[in-house]
C-alpha cells in the first residue's frame, strides 16, 4: 500500500497520510526514548514487533467491543489507521507499583494495588508529562468531561481484558499508558475512541515467576537484553516471525 507524505514524526513512530482521508499510516520505528527522550536509543527490530504486538493486541480490543483507530496491518512495520485528532491526555492505569510514581510518593516498587489505579497526564513532552486531575483537563480545554468519563471508562475495560489474557501467557501486567483520539465517523459523528500503541514501549511486562522485566524497562535503566524481551512477548503474544533476528 503506498502512503502519502509525511505528517508528523514523533519518538517511536512516523505518520503518513493514507489512502483515504480519513486514514493514516503508521510507522514504527527502532529508536528507543525513556525520560521524556532524554535518553535516546535503538533496539533492533523494536519497530518490527511493536507493529505486530500492537496489531494483535487491537484486533482482541476491537473484538470485545473496544473502539480504535487500527484498521489492519500493511507491511511489516506499519499500519493503516483511522485519523484522529489525538487528546492531549494520556491515561496511565497501575496494576502493580513501579515507576515514576514510587520515585514521586516514595512507594516500594512491586507492592500490589487493590485495584487498579488511573491517573491522568497532560500530554507534554516539554513539561515531562505532569499528573493532572480529570477538573485540570476539563478546565483546561484539553478534553470534556464527557471524553474523561469515556476515557476512564474504556481503561478500565481494558485494564480487565488485560490483566487476564497476559496473565494466561504467565506475564504480569504492571502498568502501561493509552492515548485516545477523536474520530468523526463517515455520518459526521465524533467518538472517542483508542490511538497509538500497545506494547512493550508502553507497558510493563514481568514475568510471574521470576519478574523478570520484558518492556522497555531493560533500556530504560541499561539492563541489557531488550532485544530479546521485546522478542520473547511477541513470542508468547503468537507474532513473533519465523526465524526473527536470526
Amino acid at each position: 500500500m503506498s502512503r502519502g507524505k509525511q505528517l508528523y514524526e514523533g519518538k517511536a513512530k512516523v505518520i503518513f497520510e493514507g489512502p483515504e482521508p480519513s486514514t493514516v499510516i503508521q510507522y514504527f520505528k527502532d529508536d528507543a526514548t525513556a525520560f521524556n527522550a532524554q535518553k535516546k536509543g535503538t533496539i533492533d527490530g523494536k519497530g518490527i514487533l511493536n507493529n505486530l504486538m500492537s496489531a494483535s493486541i487491537f484486533t482482541q480490543l476491537g473484538e470485545i467491543g473496544i473502539p480504535t483507530h487500527f484498521i489492519k496491518t500493511v507491511s511489516e512495520r506499519e499500519q493503516l489507521v483511522h485519523h484522529v485528532d489525538i487528546i492531549q491526555v494520556e491515561v496511565i492505569v497501575r496494576n502493580t507499583l513501579a515507576g515514576s510514581i514510587c520515585k514521586r510518593l516514595g512507594l516500594n516498587e512491586g507492592d500490589k494495588l487493590d485495584e487498579a489505579l488511573v491517573e491522568f497526564c497532560y500530554k507534554s513532552d516539554e513539561h515531562g508529562d505532569p499528573v493532572i486531575s480529570g477538573d485540570h483537563a476539563v478546565l483546561l480545554g484539553w478534553a470534556t468531561d464527557e471524553e474523561i468519563e469515556e476515557m476512564h471508562y474504556m481503561t478500565l475495560r481494558i485494564n480487565d481484558f488485560l490483566t487476564g489474557y497476559m496473565a494466561a501467557l504467565g506475564v504480569t501486567l504492571v502498568d502501561f499508558k493509552l492515548e485516545f483520539g477523536r474520530y468523526t465517523d463517515e455520518d459526521g459523528f465524533e467518538h472517542v475512541i483508542l490511538a497509538d500503541e500497545i506494547s512493550p514501549d508502553t507497558c510493563r511486562f514481568w514475568d510471574m515467576e521470576t519478574g523478570e522485566k520484558l518492556d522497555k524497562d531493560r533500556f530504560r535503566r541499561d539492563l541489557g537484553g531488550a532485544e530479546g524481551a521485546y522478542q520473547e512477548m511477541a513470542r508468547r503474544l503468537g507474532v513473533l516471525p519465523e526465524n526473527f533476528g536470526a
